[in-house]
């Protein structure tokens, strides 16, 4: 059995102090929206219990699907490459980057370099030492853990005010499908990492994936065992169509946000995955925070169905 843990959207804090003229952009947005609504909604001491619980658990790896920071300050990137280290190991921790990764021209690029090793594949690894260019195709970025393969998809764009969309692209989409196609043929579990959800009507217009549907029509055609989410910050079960039957789209609260408010309080998923048979058993358990001043707890528990190759 191999346990995989997922959270997401952790917008490590608190904002560090930005200087003026990096406030000359969509940043002013983001900077008030931090101080009216996340400082107080999310809690570096939440995520602190929350990653402790997910690594008392003891899974054999970790999906992180995007949204380290808020609005991609050099301090945050760094402040995020150091707390990526203290939640474990580049073979241990695998990430993709969310939108407010990407939160103004520039910030993907120098987020990419801080945080590398924890977003290329195995073979990547292998020959570390090269530098990120803005033609380096890190993805999609394939993971082998046992005969489960960890799919990286990148979603991150930089987009105007009031906007937080993201794209896949056309050539992602190309060496998406021929990945899977690949990986399929090895008979792999394969998880799919992404930040923004693929499926229909997932969240507001000027939060979605513009090309879903070039997502969706790659795994409609090479298939895939699990697809994992953040983005809406809210726990979300969906599913999109496979060559052998529904694909599990499977979303996460951010990882710090405060139990009693709009949104889910802060959680994790661990899923349980084994072969039986000629198939695969999925187990879901959702853990995290339902009060405040309380632990984490076991929300929810669940089986998913994976489709049959």
């Amino acid at each position: 059995m191999f346990k995989l843990a997922h959270l997401s959207d952790p917008h490590l804090g608190p904002l560090p102090s930005p200087k003026f003229l990096q406030l000359l952009s969509k940043r002013f947005i983001g900077y008030l929206n931090w101080k009216r609504n996340r400082s107080g909604d999310m809690k570096g001491t939440i995520l602190d219990q929350l990653v402790d619980d997910m690594k008392a658990n003891s899974p054999d790896h970790v999906a992180v699907t995007g949204d380290l920071v808020n609005i991609a300050l050099p301090l945050e990137i760094i402040g995020a490459r150091q707390w990526l280290d203290d939640v474990g190991s580049p073979d241990w921790v695998s990430l993709v980057p969310g939108n407010h990764d990407a939160y103004v021209p520039g910030a993907l690029k120098k987020a990419r370099q801080a945080w590398r090793p924890y977003m290329i594949g195995d073979h990547a690894a292998q020959r570390e030492g090269t530098s990120p260019t803005d033609d380096d195709p890190t993805f999609p970025y394939v993971r082998r853990r046992g005969n489960i393969a960890l799919v990286g998809v990148s979603t991150a764009r930089a987009s105007g005010p009031w906007f937080a969309t993201g794209r896949v692209g056309s050539k992602q989409t190309k060496r998406l499908r021929r990945v899977l196609e690949e990986l399929g043929k090895e008979d792999l579990f394969r998880v799919v990492m992404i930040h923004h959800p693929p499926f229909h009507r997932a969240t507001h217009w000027n939060k979605r994936l513009s090309d879903a549907s070039r997502f969706r029509a790659a795994i409609k055609w090479a298939g895939a065992e699990l697809i994992l989410h953040g983005h809406t910050h809210i726990d979300s079960r969906a599913q999109v169509e496979g060559p052998n039957g529904p694909v599990p789209v499977i979303g996460v609260p951010s990882a710090t946000n405060s139990p009693g408010g709009k949104k889910p309080g802060a959680r994790y998923n661990l899923f349980s995955i084994a072969r039986k048979d000629d198939g695969w058993t999925c187990e879901l358990e959702e853990r995290g925070f339902t009060e405040a001043d309380q632990p984490p707890e076991t929300i929810n528990r669940a089986s998913i169905v994976i489709p049959a190759g």
